[in-house]
């Protein structure tokens, strides 16, 4: 037996899906009628976004924790206090976010074992009524 534990972001394919995870989600951000609320709580040049979300998520997953090399612990409901992030806002994502989730990760059962977490991350973000 090997000591060796395989890692969601190894399991899912590593930086290019979560690459391909992260600038779909954004793709579909940035062109959805149904996101448009969720869109604009975001800068105008979503490229940043789209950087420290792919860190984030590459450490999330149990790849490189690239995001607290460059900026230390998330602490993501403080970081993103400063957004109105409703309802609306936070459900807007969150179909941003399953909609790449299915069309760049193939396993059923690893998008499964994805998404419940990152929608309770979803709401806990929330900070408005």
């Amino acid at each position: 037996m090997s000591g060796e534990t395989t890692t969601l972001y190894q399991a899912i394919g590593g930086e290019p899906v979560v690459r391909a995870l992260t600038a779909r989600f954004y793709m579909l951000m940035d062109s959805l009628p149904e996101a448009a609320r969720c869109r604009s709580v975001h800068p105008a040049d979503l490229s940043g976004s789209e950087a420290k979300l792919f860190d984030y998520l590459s450490g999330y997953l149990g790849g490189p924790q690239l995001y607290i090399e460059k900026y230390g612990h998330p602490m993501l409901r403080r970081r993103h206090f400063g957004a109105a992030i409703g309802p609306a806002e936070r459900d807007e994502w969150l179909l941003c976010f399953r909609l790449a989730l299915e069309e760049t990760v193939a396993n059923d059962k690893l998008r499964a074992i994805i998404w419940d977490p990152v929608e309770k991350l979803a709401h806990h973000m929330q900070n408005r009524e």
